[in-house]
């Protein structure tokens, strides 16, 4: 694993920051427009970021308490909230948007550093320690900036987040189904492999359209033999 608590604490910040700035004095017509993901205006995702802060709070408290605190108390409650969120006007949504990064940046400063060590339970029903935390917020905040369709891409984002992130996302995909593919980042020399089904496509481009490619976003990278990159399955 190549990255570290400090490095998932300064993406936090650097993602937390590029989301912020590039909201920044939008009214209803902006955040009515549509996102980067299929069916959603900006309004559903910028509630869906905020929303993730406030349940990753749950899970500092349950580090540091030691009580059970999920997530969410539900998919269904989960989806709610964001649909709930996309109809709240533009100001008070950038209000819960903005406060609610406030927050958890708070709780995880106060977080001792022995809790850290905790292990808490991820929406996926994944069991890790305290210091995931980090990394699925920095996750959350610098993919869901490009997602914004605000001018932002993945070569915006900090060359050691897309490497870790495309190790996660490849990790991730190796125990599922999918097509075979050799990945190479061409300006960084890092190389994946996607097991699976059918002799394997050799797929070469810049890390930062790997690390788009594997978490399904908008890439232009190809096939050796010129074709496009095979399509893959949903990652999350």
């Amino acid at each position: 694993m190549r990255r570290t608590f400090d490095d998932t604490l300064s993406w936090t910040a650097t993602g937390t920051a590029l989301l912020l700035d590039a909201v920044a004095g939008w009214g209803e017509e902006q955040y009515l427009a549509p996102s980067g993901l299929p069916g959603w205006t900006r309004k559903h995702l910028v509630a869906h970021v905020a929303a993730n802060a406030d349940a990753l709070r749950n899970l500092v408290r349950w580090a540091a308490t030691g009580e059970r605190t999920p997530m969410y108390s539900s998919r269904r409650q989960r989806d709610a909230d964001i649909e709930a969120g996309s109809r709240k006007p533009a100001a008070e949504l950038d209000a819960w948007l903005r406060s609610s990064a406030e927050r958890l940046g708070a709780d995880v400063a106060e977080l001792d550093g022995d809790r850290w060590s905790a292990e808490v339970v991820t929406a996926q029903g994944r069991t890790v320690p305290a210091t995931e935390i980090l990394w699925l917020r920095s996750r959350e905040v610098c993919v869901h900036a490009v997602d914004l369709a605000a001018g932002l891409s993945f070569a915006d984002l900090p060359a050691g987040f897309l490497a870790a992130l495309a190790d996660d996302v490849a990790a991730k995909r190796a125990a599922a189904a999918g097509p075979a593919v050799v990945l190479s980042a061409a300006d960084t020399g890092d190389r994946w492999e996607l097991p699976g089904e059918g002799g394997p496509a050799t797929v070469e481009g810049p890390l930062a359209g790997v690390a788009a490619y594997l978490a399904g976003r908008p890439h232009d990278l190809t096939d050796s033999d010129g074709s496009p990159a095979p399509s893959l399955p949903a990652w999350l």
